[in-house]
């Protein structure tokens, strides 16, 4: 009984850890998807008065905040298409002080800025949608 006692308790010295970052990096995946990703673009009904207002009702109930960030991205393009991209990377950014890829390919991309001259809670954007490398 014993050998099987310490097996276990190797395991969980050993590959706790792993697990622990593992899931971690999981969930901020989901996160990424949930808040980055919108394929095939969704349609806000009128109320909403247009695509990022509705978007950004969803994104501040999804982070729990009722902070208007100033700027937010979503991309258009199905999820296979982006993690190819994101499993490795040679490249140190130094900008984002972090290693990262840029695409050769463009993917359509809507970039949701805040309008000016606002209360602070009001949060009204503006929409542009364009083709971009990520």
């Amino acid at each position: 009984m014993a050998p099987a006692v310490a097996r276990v308790l190797f395991l969980q010295l050993v590959l706790g850890p792993t697990l622990v970052v593992d899931i971690k990096v999981q969930i901020a995946i989901k996160n990424f998807r949930m808040l980055h990703i919108d394929y095939p673009r969704v349609n806000y009904p009128e109320g909403f008065q247009g695509y990022c207002n509705g978007l950004m009702a969803y994104v501040r109930g999804r982070k729990q905040s009722w902070y208007c960030p100033q700027i937010h991205y979503m991309v258009h393009a199905p999820w296979r298409e982006i993690k190819s991209f994101c499993l490795d990377s040679d490249s140190f950014c130094e900008n984002y002080n972090e290693y990262c890829t840029v695409t050769e390919d463009s993917f359509p991309v809507t970039i949701c800025s805040l309008a000016s001259g606002q209360p602070p809670m009001s949060c009204h954007y503006n929409d542009t949608l364009t083709n971009q490398r990520l």
